[in-house]
């Protein structure tokens, strides 16, 4: 599991001051491209070989709002490993009580953007 903080500033919300919903999608962005530097797979030298990985799916359920000031916990995991594809299961916290789940599908794909099997030094890095 992986495990990021976020403080929500002002530009973050919305004019109710709570943080705007597709800005959650920024933050499980970013807490998965922390996930892959976990585990020493850094995307930038990816892309530079033609592999790159792209959402296919997303399923977010909000349960609570975050708010301006707030300092989020970001939890990220790894919750399946397939042949061409990842799903990571994330979960946006503050001070333990639960705001935001998700469930993320990423699809390897090569410069053309057609699917491709996960490169298998890869799979070993994804499943330390």
């Amino acid at each position: 599991m992986s495990k990021i903080q976020k403080k929500i500033y002002y530009h973050d919300t919305d004019c109710g001051g709570v943080v705007y919903y597709a800005n959650y999608h920024k933050y499980f962005e970013e807490a998965r491209t922390e996930c892959f530097a976990d585990k020493g797979i850094e995307l930038r030298a990816l892309t530079d070989k033609g592999i790159w990985f792209v959402v296919k799916h997303v399923d977010v359920d909000y349960k609570a709002p975050a708010r301006y000031a707030d300092k989020l916990d970001i939890k990220t995991e790894i919750s399946k490993l397939r042949n061409v594809s990842i799903e990571f299961s994330q979960s946006i916290s503050r001070e333990g009580q639960l705001l935001v789940n998700a469930l993320t599908l990423l699809v390897c794909v090569d410069k053309t953007f057609k699917p491709m099997a996960i490169p298998e030094h890869l799979v070993s890095l994804l499943k330390k």
